[in-house]
């Protein structure tokens, strides 16, 4: 047996006075830095991976510690991306608005980019023969 509930319709007119009650709108600015800039980190790891594959030299160069090798090195320095990015970017998106599409955009685009790079498949193509 179906039945049916009768809701209150909501004008736009009330809407607008519900989010007007709330307050001003924040600045996306921040909220987008971050999500870029782990889109840059993201990306950093999945180039350092593929140019480790492919270069021994740069890979010894990124030993930080030499029980963990070269992964040390990849993971310390894509966070350090990440985070000089993040600090770069909020100081420059501090306080604006921005197209939150075409942030989200750049972020998946930046992660597939860097998932892509941290694939065998991929960074083995790199590899000298």
């Amino acid at each position: 047996m179906t039945q049916t509930i009768d809701r209150p319709i909501v004008t736009d007119a009330d809407a607008k006075a519900l989010f007007a009650a709330m307050g001003p709108d924040k600045p996306n600015g921040p909220a987008l830095a971050a999500l870029l800039s782990s889109g840059i980190g993201v990306t950093a790891l999945g180039l350092l991976t593929t140019i480790a594959a492919g270069s021994a030299n740069f890979a010894n160069l990124l030993k930080i510690n030499a029980q963990v090798g070269p992964l040390s090195g990849k993971t310390t320095y894509a966070v350090a991306a990440f985070f000089a990015s993040w600090i770069v970017a909020a100081v420059i998106m501090r306080g604006k608005n921005y197209n939150e599409r075409t942030f989200l955009t750049a972020t998946f685009v930046l992660i597939g980019v860097g998932i892509l790079g941290t694939f065998p498949i991929f960074y083995d193509l790199f590899v000298p023969k």
